[in-house]
C-alpha cells in the first residue's frame, strides 16, 4: 500500500506563488512516477503535472506549462509542484497521485491518491 500526504495549499492572490508538497510512504517511491491533479466541485479529476520515476522527465497541462514545475527528492520520498503566476481559475483542491507501475513515465498511470489539499486564488 501507497500512502500520499499533500501539504502547503492555502488562500493566495492573483499572480502569488504557492508550493505543494507531497510526502509518500508504504513502499519504494523512487521506483515510481509521480504526479499531480486537482478537481473543482462539479467535474472531473485533471491531470496537472508528472514526473517519472527518476525525475528526468515531466510533463505539464497545457494550462499550467510555463507556470508550475514538478520535482521530487526521492532520498526524501517528496515530491513538489511549486505553482507561479497563479490565477483564480487554478483554485481547485489539489491531490498527489503515484503511479501503479515499476518505472513508470511522467504520464502514469496513476493508482494511488492523497487526500488532497485546497488551493484558493483570489482575484
Amino acid at each position: 500500500q501507497v500512502q500520499l500526504v499533500e501539504s502547503g495549499g492555502g488562500l493566495v492572490q492573483s499572480g502569488g506563488s504557492l508550493r505543494l508538497s507531497c510526502a509518500a510512504s508504504g513502499r519504494t517511491s523512487r521506483d515510481y512516477a509521480m504526479g499531480w491533479f486537482r478537481q473543482a466541485p462539479g467535474k472531473e479529476r485533471e491531470f496537472v503535472a508528472g514526473i517519472s520515476w527518476r525525475g528526468r522527465n515531466t510533463r505539464y497541462a497545457d494550462s499550467v506549462k510555463g507556470r508550475f514545475t514538478i520535482s521530487r527528492d526521492n532520498a526524501k520520498n517528496t515530491v513538489h509542484l511549486q505553482m507561479t503566476s497563479l490565477k483564480p481559475e487554478d483554485t481547485d483542491v489539489y491531490y498527489c497521485a503515484a503511479a501503479q507501475g515499476l518505472y513508470s513515465g511522467p504520464g502514469g498511470p496513476f493508482g494511488y491518491w492523497g487526500q488532497g489539499t485546497q488551493v484558493t486564488v483570489s482575484s
